[in-house]
């Protein structure tokens, strides 16, 4: 079964290593008997789908994901050993998804315009004024 990370990078099940071992979450006394945890690891140094630019932004990016240049995804969630692996297959990938897409493009900052600077100083002058005129001004008169 084949990784598709997006359309450019798809990662050959060769690539990927399987444990599967015993889950202590739901599932009675199925848990004792069957081995529905599984644990996906992925090889970031032996991988030949990952360019060596790819491979730098992974371990800078996962430093706290990645122990001996593995990634290791668990899943256990589920009582049926199919529906984890599928499930530890969706979090890898979006994991390496969201690790790889390229940075938002950052924007040029420009100098507000004068007539913009005018607008916003009338406007404060307008609310500075409408606060002045709620003020009871005491009268001389008492």
């Amino acid at each position: 079964m084949n990784l598709t990370v997006n359309s450019r990078l798809v990662i050959p099940s060769r690539e990927l290593q399987w444990r599967f071992s015993r889950s202590s979450g739901p599932g009675g006394q199925n848990v004792n008997k069957t081995d529905s945890k599984v644990e996906l690891i992925f090889h970031i140094e032996q991988s030949n789908v990952l360019s060596k630019f790819q491979k730098y932004i992974l371990r800078e990016l996962l430093k706290k994901h990645i122990v001996k240049d593995c990634i290791r995804v668990v899943a256990k969630d589920s009582r049926n050993q199919y529906q984890n692996r599928r499930l530890a297959l969706f979090r890898l990938a979006n994991l390496l998804r969201s690790t790889l897409k390229p940075p938002k493009k950052l924007r040029k900052q420009t100098k507000p315009s004068l007539a913009s600077k005018k607008r916003r100083l009338d406007l404060k002058k307008q609310r500075s004024n409408k606060k002045k005129n709620r003020q009871v001004k005491p009268s001389l008169e008492d």
